[in-house]
């Protein structure tokens, strides 16, 4: 029972036993209604109250439910954190070592590069001496060139010519002045041009020596035993080494004979004069190319 009903149970139990004044009973009366209206107030605060505590409570709820909504939240950050910090390490160990990996390769390169350059600047020193060595050669072709011109110039015009070309220097001696129609044998002009030339050859022991017989396209009709103008060719050039090495300081592993036959004319065939010039026999200098072989070889 509360304090309100206890006062109105007295208030009644003391109107009913005429123990009190109306003076009194107006005091409780109005003490009475007063609480009433405090009760009224109360209820009304404690209603209030109540909403603000369901709505809190309500707040509370949906803020429990928002950190759990946050802790899960973070919790998939914190799992996104830990694979990136892993991820991270992984990079970075791959990247060390796609680094490291690089830089050996560079390192590799730079020694390609130098090998490179090294044997660049080789094969430029071998240029350069192949050039002198060239160079020094042609010289020497020019040198002896002009000596033979020197020592045959008495023959000139008389069938002979000596000239340069290609790095070679070729003397061509027109058959009128060595042999006879059919002939190898190698007459006394012929002989003494060939002393000639013999005596200007021991004094280049570097240059080779190639003795070509030529003839016109017209066929051996000769009576000696023959075989063509192949073997008339070969003859003739045997016969002028032969002569040539009558010069003991001549070196007879400079020289080699060769029979051309027909087959490389300087001039038509068709004329008198075009197959004089054809039956002729080329003594070809050129400079021996061992030294240029050994340069070449190097590596």
């Amino acid at each position: 029972m509360t304090k309100l009903q206890n006062i109105y149970l007295i208030f009644i139990t003391c109107l009913l036993n005429s123990c009190v004044s109306s003076t009194v009973f107006n005091d409780l009366e109005t003490r009475y209604v007063a609480l009433k209206s405090d009760k009224s107030q109360l209820i009304k605060s404690n209603e209030a109250l109540q909403a603000d505590l369901d709505n809190l409570n309500q707040k509370q709820l949906g803020m429990l439910q928002q950190l759990e909504h946050e802790k899960k939240k973070m919790e998939v950050l914190r799992l996104e954190h830990k694979q990136l910090l892993e991820n991270y390490t992984i990079l970075e160990k791959n990247s060390d070592s796609a680094i490291q990996k690089s830089i050996q390769e560079n390192n590799d390169l730079l020694e390609k590069i130098a090998d490179k350059e090294n044997e660049i600047a080789l094969r430029a020193l071998r240029v350069d001496e192949l050039q002198e060595v060239i160079r020094k050669k042609e010289e020497a072709l020019e040198r002896l060139k002009q000596s033979l011109s020197d020592a045959l110039l008495n023959f000139e015009g008389k069938g002979l010519t000596v000239e340069q070309r290609i790095g070679k220097v070729y003397v061509s001696m027109e058959n009128k002045l060595l042999f006879k129609s059919g002939r190898w044998d190698i007459g006394t002009v012929g002989q003494q041009a060939l002393k000639q030339l013999a005596a200007v050859l021991v004094n280049n022991p570097d240059i080779s020596i190639l003795i070509e017989g030529h003839t016109d396209d017209l066929p051996y009709i000769g009576k000696s035993p023959l075989q063509g103008n192949w073997d008339l060719s070969t003859k003739r050039a045997t016969a002028v080494v032969q002569l040539l090495l009558e010069n003991p300081e001549l070196l007879p592993q400079n020289l080699i004979a060769a029979g051309r036959s027909e087959f490389v004319p300087i001039a038509p065939n068709s004329t008198s004069d075009g197959r004089a010039s054809n039956r002729r026999i080329e003594v070809i200098l050129s400079p021996q190319l061992d030294e240029i072989s050994e340069l070449l070889k190097e590596k």
